[in-house]
């Protein structure tokens, strides 16, 4: 970062706090101790704790599986202006003295999802609501450029907190998205499914075993334009095979199964490794089926 984004960053924290601490009128959103509730959300595809906040709309931290801890503030409407808000961990007010904490400065959207923030701020957020803590985040309205401040309360964290560290252990190793459309290369002539090939698979059917929405799962294999056509065809069916089998032995119904050869017919690229390659792809019910042409990462119009 330069020293002039820096300083800029530095002069709205400033400029924010201030205005806070200053004593300005603000618009002030959060739950207080007869309203707060945190709601918990559980599957073995996502762990979501929810927090209603009272005049503004809610936080959540959500877990995806296959994915790390995340935190949102969802606006019922976007009341803060697009920019950059000032991010504390405060005290709540029936503990004086306690010194407030900065997250930092973090980007404020003009969508109905303000914020949305990654996994080492939520963390952060997270342990200071166990702290006993309200993570606040201040910025200047849409309309008259007075401060608006959104507190997310500790009240009932904890034990919500312990129940969504449970839920988060049973979660699946993928979620969907990262597992939809699958790669296993093949070096030279092989056939063979390496340590970390097996790996996925194994993800692939867990993944497939849990979501009942999964109806069809295609496998395509291809080969580089080494060699005859007639060679390639059957090596690609080959690796199709050796991919379908270890999907039925780790237990994937065989009847959810396409396999289809396709030899050399469709390459991705002039390099032969990047053609040496089995694709997977899952499809679940109510999805439009693609027409059935190959490519490399089931990208496009691939499977």
């Amino acid at each position: 970062m330069t020293d002039r984004r820096r300083k800029s960053r530095w002069c709205t924290a400033l400029a924010l706090w201030g205005l806070v601490t200053a004593g300005a009128q603000a618009a002030s959103y959060g739950a207080g101790i007869e309203n707060s509730q945190w709601y918990l959300s559980e599957s073995v595809f996502e762990c979501t704790l929810v927090h209603d906040v009272p005049g503004y709309g809610r936080a959540l931290f959500r877990h995806r599986a296959g994915e790390t801890l995340s935190f949102q503030l969802e606006a019922q409407s976007a009341l803060m202006k697009p920019g950059r808000g000032l991010l504390m961990v405060e005290a709540p007010a029936w503990r004086p003295g306690a010194a407030p904490r900065e997250v930092g400065m973090v980007e404020v959207s003009g969508d109905r999802r303000q914020v949305s923030l990654g996994a080492r701020q939520a963390w952060l957020l997270a342990q200071g609501l166990l702290d006993g803590m309200q993570p606040t985040l201040t910025r200047t309205s849409w309309y008259d450029g007075r401060p608006v401040r959104v507190r997310v309360s500790n009240i009932h964290f904890a034990a919500a907190f312990q129940r969504y560290l449970d839920c988060s252990n049973n979660l699946l190793p993928v979620n969907y998205d990262q597992i939809q459309r699958s790669r296993i290369p093949f070096a030279s002539g092989s056939t063979r499914l390496s340590e970390a090939d097996r790996k996925l698979l194994d993800d692939i059917a867990t993944y497939v075993l849990a979501d009942s929405t999964v109806e069809r799962v295609f496998v395509d294999g291809h080969s580089d334009r080494i060699g005859s056509r007639i060679d390639n065809w059957a090596l690609s069916e080959e690796r199709a095979n050796v991919v379908a089998e270890y999907l039925k032995s780790r237990g994937v119904d065989e009847d959810m199964i396409t396999v289809r050869a396709h030899g050399d017919r469709y390459p991705v690229s002039n390099r032969p490794a990047d053609n040496r390659r089995t694709t997977i792809r899952l499809q679940r019910a109510g999805e439009r089926p693609e027409f059935q042409q190959a490519s490399g990462y089931g990208g496009g119009n691939a499977s």
